[in-house]
């Protein structure tokens, strides 16, 4: 099984970017648990982190035909990018999606999730606690066992 997890603008600057809400740890340290979870459960794993929204797409539109299913935190292009929703749509893959924060709970311009419509599943509001369920959600989810 080979996911790819993407992730979104300001990503990258976890553990820096408004703590109270984010957290303190690190973007390395997200990479460090999705390698862990993955290895620990026989997942091949791809991450990609991007700030430009055109990235984020050609990554998805690559993984087609390359991975099982996609684990992504679109950050704030959740809430404008028809264009991810579409890519996700156009290549078919399960994807789950996954906040960090607890979106539900925050501005309004905040509570439409474009992406969130092409997904089996979103977790929010679990800090980086959520990239491991959303792994093991794909997980079952592809293996049929939910």
């Amino acid at each position: 099984m080979k996911l790819l997890v993407l992730n979104g603008p300001n990503l990258n600057l976890l553990g820096l970017r408004e703590p109270d809400i984010y957290g303190r740890q690190t973007y390395a340290d997200l990479e460090r648990i999705v390698r862990e979870m993955c290895e620990a459960e026989g997942i091949e794993v791809e991450l990609f982190q991007s700030n430009h929204e055109g990235a984020l797409v050609d990554r998805i539109q690559s993984a087609y035909g390359a991975f099982d299913g996609i684990v992504i935190n679109p950050a704030a292009y959740t809430h404008t990018s028809v264009a991810i929703l579409d890519a996700l749509k156009a290549v078919a893959l399960p994807a789950v999606e996954v906040h960090i924060s607890d979106v539900s709970k925050r501005e309004s311009f905040r509570q439409v999730s474009y992406a969130g419509m092409a997904c089996v599943k979103t977790f929010m509001g679990l800090g980086l606690d959520g990239y491991r369920q959303a792994i093991l959600y794909l997980k079952r989810y592809l293996e049929g066992t939910l």
